[in-house]
This record gives C-alpha cells, structure tokens and sequence, in this order.
C-alpha cells in the first residue's frame, strides 16, 4: 500500500511541476491565464473498519483551475489592439455566417483582406449593431455581427448650398464695375474661396468676387453698394441656365423691398448685389440674370426688415463639369440666412478689415478610411478623408456565472460549459461588464518569481516521494532477505 501512496505522491508532484512549467512557459502569451494544480488527499473506508487507525490511500488531482485574474497592460500603436480591465471576454466565431462562439481575453486583432476585423487565428471579432446615433440596436449575443469597417465613407454628395458671412471694410475704395478682372487684385477689393463638390465626388474651387461699386458710392445720396462675382475653377458663372448676361447698368432698389438688377459687367458673368444701410447692416439685395435666367431676390421680413432666404442660384454648366457629373447641377449662395445651422447669417460692411466669419458649405466627396477608433464603451468609430465620422459597430463582451468552468482551447480561448454557465452579452462599462481599451494588450497574469517558486517546491515534493517509494523498496528486499 506504501508504494501506491508514494506513487500518487510522485504523480501530483509531477503535474504540479507540468502546471507551473506551462505558466511560465506562457509568461508572455497575451491574454493567457494561469493555472493552478489543486489536490486532495485520497481515504477510503469500508463499513465494518475502525476509522481511528485508517492512514489514507495518498493524494489525488482534484483539478488544474484556471486562475482569471487581471493581467497588466501593454500599450502599443495599433488602434485594434484592445485590452479588457474588469470583467467581459471578447466574442468570436471562425466563420462569418458561424454561431460557434468561442471567448478570448487576447486583443491582438488586425483587418484582414475585406476588411473584417479578425485574431491571429482568423476568428472574427463581434459586436453589436448601433444606430447612427451610436447607440446599440441590441445586445443579445445572438444579433451579433462580424465588425467590419468600411474603407470608404457612402456616396458623394453633390454641393447644393455655401452659407457665408463676412464683413466687407466701410473703408474699401470704389471700383469701376467695367474694369473688373480676377487676376488683377487692383479691379476688386476682396475674395474669398471655398472647395465644393460635384454629383461625383470631384472637388471643384468656388470663388467669390466683391467690389464696392464706384456708382453706387457716386450717387446722391451715397449708397453702400457691393457686387458679387462667382467663379467655379477659374471660370466665370453666368445665369442659372448658364446664359450670357448683357451688361447692363444698375438699377437702384425700391425703398422696402428688392428688386431684381444687373450688374455692370462684361457679358456671360452674372453677379449679385448686396445693399446695406448707412449703419452698415445689410438691408437688401440684387440678383443678375438674363431673360431666362432671372432670379427673384429673398423676400423681406416686415419684423426686421431684413431679407430671409437664399441669394443667388447658379448653373454649373457642361463647361466646368467636364467629368460626365450633372451638368445640372445648381449652387445657392446664401448670405442671408444660414440653413445649414438655422442661424441668422447676414453680411456687414463695418469699418474694419475684411473677415469671413463662417464659410460652408454641403457636400461631401467619397471619403477614405483615414483612422479608427474605439472608445471605452466598445463604440467603433471610423474617420473619414471627407472629414466624415461614422459609427460602425460596439464591440461586444460576454461574461459567465463561472469563469473556471469555461472549457479551455487553444489560442487563448474559451468555450461555453455547462460548469460555466450560459454565456450573458452586454455592452462595455454597463453592469459588472469592464472598460475596453483600445492600443492595449492584456498580458499574461504569470508572476514569474512566484512560479519559480512553486517550480522548487514541486520539485521537492518529487523528491521526497520518491525518496519514500525507494525507502518501500529497501524495506521489502530487507523482508525478502530474512531467512
């Protein structure tokens, strides 16, 4: 019976030595956690025997438990490295259309050739589904999805309004309508540029034109009178159907309201008229226009008397657009009121420099995926070339009743037992769920001296059991020796 007890004694001492070998063997697997060999002493007892004298039958591995505890983290570079701190496993399935949930604590995810975010094994990461708003649509494990992130941002959207406000200076020197030409700074007195964006996606340069009519500054009285000129890529824009416009003398506004006028300029150059009060405040507006092309002016509102609306409408034109975009496609300028932010936007001419206070416009071009990142919560948000921010999935965690019941794989994962319980999908930082922190890694939670420790300590109890079986062995010879 000695021999057996030893011999269990030998065999626990030798898995303790297998447990602590494979910690420190994985001391630097991310995500790994160790285990530990827990034993129990072995008695066995007939019904009819005296307890009192039973010495035992030797020791037993009751279990090798893994030990969840929380690892250090590693910070890196990369945005898709994501570590857990608290509670949650990350979920993953080899096949995109698979329900065969395998959970991992190990973040070294990467994008593979379609853009799935995937491990080193080629698992793909899930996550929830969110509304635009970034919120989760669900968070049931079972309406999880593959996280993919679009290396392209939806289609182009065509520019259909600039909103500006600007100041034009009091002070600025009149210029001869005749004599305008945008490549001599000396026939205008300010300018000011903006990037839109046809049906396709392609940039095209805006340009606004101002010049302090010497006219209008020459009547009596004195009126405070600019004309607006737009180019789109160094070319002129005419009426909304692109027609020549004859030139034409101004005509001065009736007191109250605005009435449509021509600008004093060479022919297919359409400009616009903006009118302020001797106090600066813009007051009223002209639009060019040819016989087809006339744009009536934005209505007045009687409270402010003010004019509400949109200002000038114009045709790019087959002439720019060159690319096979809509050749119909029409920009309004708009300088009384904002309808991007619903804001009042007016103009004024003060006595001071020449300041664009806010210039937008649109439209949007196809954007490229420039960056990704992702939040505590889990939110996966992507940046686009376009300057576009969109949310595109939650990555989901999962947690157990049991943790040390999970069924151990390999590759650092886990899989759902029945010792562990049914598998509970949440979303980060809500509940006992922990944080997720992107460009980290979850190391090993192996304290490497503390193993080397144990290693001794196996070791000696390898040694003493076996001293014990050699000691069982002189003992029988000596008996067998006896005559």
């Amino acid at each position: 019976m000695s021999f057996n007890i030893a011999l269990s004694g030998v065999s626990a001492a030798q898995k303790d030595l297998d447990t602590t070998a494979n910690n420190i063997a994985n001391v630097n697997t991310v995500g790994f956690k160790e285990s530990r060999a827990e034993f129990a002493d072995v008695f066995a007892q007939s019904l009819l025997a005296s307890g009192s004298t039973k010495v035992g039958d030797g020791v037993v591995t009751q279990e090798v438990a893994q030990q969840f505890s929380q690892g250090s983290l590693q910070f890196t570079n990369n945005a898709l490295d994501l570590a857990i701190t608290g509670n949650g496993f990350f979920a993953t399935t080899p096949e995109l259309d698979s329900r065969d949930f395998s959970y991992t604590r190990a973040g070294q995810f990467k994008l593979d050739s379609e853009n799935f975010v995937v491990n080193s094994k080629g698992d793909h990461l899930l996550g929830f589904p969110v509304n635009p708003d970034g919120s989760s649509s669900s968070v049931a494990l079972s309406t999880t999805v593959p996280v993919r992130i679009p290396d392209s941002s939806g289609s182009p959207t065509p520019t259909s309004e600039v909103a500006l406000r600007m100041n034009l200076p009091a002070s600025a020197e009149p210029k001869n309508l005749d004599l305008f030409n945008p490549e001599d700074p000396l026939t205008y007195n300010a300018a000011t540029s903006v990037t839109v964006f046809d049906s396709l996606g392609d940039s095209h340069v805006m340009t606004y034109y101002f010049i302090k009519d010497s006219a209008a500054n020459a009547a009596t009285p004195p009126r405070n009178e600019w004309v607006g000129v737009t180019y789109v890529d160094d070319q002129p824009l005419a009426t909304e159907d692109n027609t020549a416009v004859a030139p034409a003398a101004p005509t001065a506004p009736t007191t109250g309201d605005n009435v449509v006028g021509e600008t004093s300029l060479a022919a297919g150059v359409a400009g616009f008229r903006l009118i302020f009060s001797s106090g600066g405040d813009f007051t009223g507006v002209q639009n060019s226009g040819g016989s087809t092309g006339d744009i009536p002016g934005p209505p007045v509102s009687t409270s402010t008397n003010r004019p509400t609306g949109n200002l000038n409408s114009l045709q790019l034109g087959p002439g720019i657009l060159t690319n096979g975009s809509d050749p119909t496609q029409t920009i309004t300028t708009n300088f009384a009121f904002d309808a991007l932010n619903a804001t009042p936007n007016e103009p004024t001419q003060f006595a001071s420099a020449f300041e664009v206070t806010s210039l937008e416009q649109d439209g949007l071009a196809v954007g490229r995926l420039t960056g990704v990142e992702i939040g505590p919560d889990g939110l996966v948000r992507a940046t686009y070339s376009n300057g576009t921010s969109e949310p595109i999935v939650r990555v989901a965690l999962v947690r157990f009743a049991n943790e040390q019941g999970l069924t151990q794989q390999s590759g650092t994962q886990w899989q759902e037992s029945i010792l562990s319980g049914e598998a509970l999908a949440g979303e980060a930082t809500t509940g006992t769920f922990g944080d997720i922190n992107s460009s980290s890694l979850e190391q090993a939670n192996v304290n490497l001296t503390t193993e080397l420790i144990d290693m001794i300590i196996a070791q000696r109890n390898f040694q003493a059991n076996s001293r014990a079986l050699e000691v069982n062995n002189q003992l029988n010879q000596t008996v067998l020796n006896i005559r």
